[in-house]
């Protein structure tokens, strides 16, 4: 029945009119001979690479054909996406080499550990991990790993030979398979029987919010450091299983550009990067020129791009013993488009990516020893370091909140990173640290560097111009409290498997449950109580019960006149409990110290039906930020409502809207935006994000006072024009603001003062009122990163937040990302208390 239905898909393949089409020997070095027992991708799929855009699909199942006829070829499933495409990697090597594979990974991995110095290098394999794609939407990857598996797989010669003699490559064909799905499909569906290049061509203009993305629509090209998506863990797993000694990112740039290769702008390289990298990065540089100036394609490099954030794919390399290399080439967006350069197809795009693929492995058969001694002097340099460090561990935990410290941890464990359970409870600068709510990093470690990385602050750059953000400093994204320690007395034991939180309700009540609102998933257990029908209220002060103290925003759900009699309440309750991993405690009285149980400084709580903004006018990244922290972590039932249909939506049963981040295009009009007024006037609360403050602003919605700055460029040449105006942007960095902890918005929060991420230059002046400023840049408030002087100026003393009434409503404004990038996990909450507690404020 397969191989019927795979016929009737290559027929209906072959009968679909086409034009003219680059063959397979346009991408094949034609100097060598071909093994014909080696399918080629047509056979499989139904057409030449490049003649259509290859779907995830058709893409795994050539691969498997390809392990199946190859015996230099295996492949594997390392999960799958939110989608459920399967993450496939293949290990492309000699026959003699699969047969002992896993003895050279471990002599591999040995370099990396002590007593390296005994390794002999002259017989070793390089380590060699390709991957393609990972912004779905920058297809000639993909579709060049389709030409380049068949060339490893079928080419026959010495050179071939040496190249896997020597060599383990591992070939990631699809970084991002959702992404590549969608915008395959949007070519394909778009290609007419005539190739159409104009520019203005609906091929060339996706649809909302385009394929660049992955399912929650992030950007995964950020996630290298925080592995918060799936198809991030399969990578990162493959990297540390392996410790490539080079990783490769195929990308694609604007139509009218060339052809990039790095090294990028020597003086934009993280400081933690040693030089060698870059050294060997621009020798390696020459083979790829070498190979396209074979092929008369335009290039450059040393221009553009940077090496400093570790998120990325091409950087994250380099703090670990590896080569990071990012390929971006000009893109066709679809078939073939009108450029500056001339007409650009897509299998000219493929064949650059072919092109410079084949070039690495060129250079790393070629430089092999000299790779290899690199990484192990890079650990071995690390050792030296840490002999020299005073500072002997880190510890970080927040005291109220188990589970921020927990998902730090988790990130630290797939990172390959040593760390320990503390031995006792400690208090450090002021500061307790909890057992089971803290843990500590030893710096004595092979990975100290990337510890260093992610644990760092730094505030003086030798550039000021970043491709990405500046800075990202764990500790202070997950809000949690952190120190240096010179000596190791506070780690217990070595955590080898990071076991699952726990909690529950301590015991049944016939009178009320209580619990704090710091921990992370409150929200979730809220939603669930509310959900259920049953009554909760939230603390408007704190108070003391039977021995128990409560902060400001703890969370009191009565038994008596409930849906549930006390019994099923209890059994209830703990399963929330369970779930959520918030503990709970049962108590048989109303009277406390401070406000009593039936106080109306406890606030009634209703059940929340959230929708989030999407479409056309709105930046996808920061709307699938918002989706995947209720969808994933909180477990809401949120509805996506679309631009170009709003005008037709009942609101009324909507409690909170939120509006990300005002993107390019056409956004809500006149119609729309009254509608919105009248939602919000009869009871809505309104949560918008960054921009939507001038939005805001314009259209009534709040009276805001911006503190406004007029850059003039003085004694700038026009050809110092971009770096004098990249210069003034913020482009992420880290700010400490002040916080009202009694104010509903800061429900939660055990400290004073709180880290928040920046990548705006929105300054809105305090409201005279200073009960009004909750949330408050203080004096001193560069935490982390890059800022030049002049916004600096403006972020002090400004405010990130404002709510305001409006009718029975409230509008609320965040000028700064809440959910940055899924692991800006201390500032969730900000957002999770707008929507319960909006009423409040």
């Amino acid at each position: 029945m397969r191989n019927f239905l795979f016929a009737l898909l290559l027929v209906s393949f072959c009968s679909m009119h086409g034009q003219e089409t680059a063959s397979l020997d346009y991408y094949l070095p034609q100097d060598i001979s071909y093994d014909p027992n080696i399918p080629k991708p047509k056979d499989i799929i139904g057409h030449e690479v490049g003649e259509w855009h290859v779907t995830h699909d058709k893409l795994v199942f050539y691969m498997q054909t390809l392990a199946d006829a190859s015996d230099r070829i295996s492949i594997e499933n390392r999960g799958t996406t939110y989608e459920g495409r399967p993450l496939i990697l293949l290990t492309i090597t000699s026959p003699d080499n699969h047969r002992n594979l896993e003895q050279i990974r471990q002599d591999h991995i040995s370099l990396t550990e002590d007593g390296a110095d005994t390794l002999n290098l002259e017989n070793m394999p390089i380590v060699v991990y390709q991957g393609f794609s990972i912004h779905g939407n920058e297809p000639s990857g993909s579709n060049a790993a389709l030409a380049y598996a068949y060339y490893l797989a079928a080419a026959n010669g010495p050179k071939i030979e040496e190249t896997l003699n020597n060599s383990v490559i591992l070939l990631d064909p699809s970084f991002n398979p959702d992404g590549l799905q969608r915008f395959a499909y949007w070519a394909n569906t778009n290609k007419g029987k005539n190739m159409v290049s104009d520019v203005n061509d609906r091929e060339f203009h996706e649809v909302w919010p385009g394929g660049r993305t992955n399912h929650y629509w992030f950007d995964m090209n950020r996630d290298w450091l925080p592995v918060q998506l799936p198809e991030s863990r399969a990578r990162i797993a493959s990297f540390h299983k392996w410790m490539p000694n080079i990783l490769t990112d195929h990308h694609e740039m604007g139509t009218n550009s060339t052809y990039f290769f790095q090294p990028g702008v020597p003086s934009r390289v993280h400081p933690l990067t040693p030089p060698v990298n870059q050294e060997l990065t621009a020798e390696i540089a020459t083979y790829h020129a070498k190979a396209l100036d074979k092929i008369g394609s335009l290039y450059y490099k040393e221009e553009r791009f940077d090496d400093y954030f570790y998120g990325k794919g091409s950087t994250y390399p380099d703090i670990n013993g590896s080569i990071g290399i990012l390929f971006e080439q000009a893109s066709s967006r679809g078939h073939a488009q009108d450029s500056e350069n001339g007409l650009l197809t897509f299998p000219f795009t493929i064949r650059n990516q072919f092109t410079t693929a084949v070039s690495t492995v060129e250079a790393a058969r070629n430089m092999r020893t000299k790779i290899l001694e690199y990484q192990r002097q890079f650990y071995k340099d690390v050792k030296s370091e840490n002999r020299k460090d005073k500072v002997r561990g880190i510890v970080f935990g927040d005291s109220k909140d188990a589970a921020k410290a927990w998902h730090l941890a988790e990130i630290l464990k797939l990172q390959h990173i040593k760390f320990h359970e503390l031995s006792d409870d400690i208090t450090v600068n002021g500061k307790a640290y909890k057992k089971g709510h803290s843990y500590f990093i030893p710096t004595d470690q092979k990975n100290a560097r990337l510890v260093k990385a992610m644990f760092d602050k730094r505030t003086t750059f030798k550039d000021s111009i970043f491709y990405d953000v500046s800075a990202w400093t764990f500790p202070l994204a997950f809000n949690l409290d952190y120190a240096e320690l010179k000596s190791t007395s506070a780690a217990g034991d070595l955590v080898t498997e990071l076991r699952p939180l726990s909690a529950e309700v301590d015991q049944q009540s016939s009178y009320a449950y209580l619990f704090n609102w710091n921990e992370y998933y409150t929200p979730k257990a809220l939603n669930q109580i509310l959900n259920k029908g049953l009554r909760a209220k939230v603390a408007k002060l704190p108070f003391t019960v039977e021995g128990k103290s409560f902060d400001y925003g703890a969370i009191l759900v009565p038994v008596q006149n409930q849906s549930l009699n006390p019994a099923e309440m209890f059994q209830f309750l703990n399963s929330v409990a369970k779930d959520s991993k918030v503990p709970m405690v049962a108590v048989g009285t109303g009277s406390t110290q401070g406000i009593d149980l039936g106080s109306s400084n406890f606030v009634s709580l209703k059940k929340q039906r959230v929708a989030l903004l999407v479409g056309n006018g709105v930046t996808s990244y920061d709307a699938g930020e918002f989706w995947h922290l209720l969808d994933q972590r909180y477990d809401f039932n949120l509805t996506k409502l679309d631009t170009k249909y709003f005008n037709n939506v009942d609101l009324s049963k909507y409690t909170s809207i939120v509006i990300p981040n005002r993107g390019r295009g056409s956004f809500l009009d006149e119609k729309g935006t009254e509608k919105l007024k009248e939602w919000v006037n009869n009871g809505g609360i309104l949560i918008g994000y960054r921009n939507m403050a001038d939005w805001f602003s314009k259209n009534e919605m709040m009276a805001l006072n911006f503190k406004k700055d007029t850059l003039v460029a003085k004694n700038v040449s026009y050809a110092e024009k971009s770096d004098f105006l990249g210069a003034h942007a913020t482009g992420g960095a880290i700010f400490k603001a002040k916080l009202d902890r009694s104010h509903p918005i800061n429900f939660g929060y055990k400290n004073d003062h709180l880290p928040l991420f920046r990548n705006t230059n929105i300054y809105i002046e305090p409201d005279k009122n200073s009960y009004n400023n909750p949330i408050q840049y203080t004096q001193d408030p560069l935490l982390s990163g890059y800022i030049s002087d002049r916004n600096l100026e403006m972020v002090k003393n400004s405010v990130p937040f404002q709510v305001q009434r409006s009718g029975k409503g409230r509008v609320i404004i965040f000028t700064d990302n809440t959910n940055f990038r899924a692991f800006w996990f201390g500032t969730n909450k900000l957002v999770m208390n707008a929507i319960f507690f909006g009423k409040m404020m």
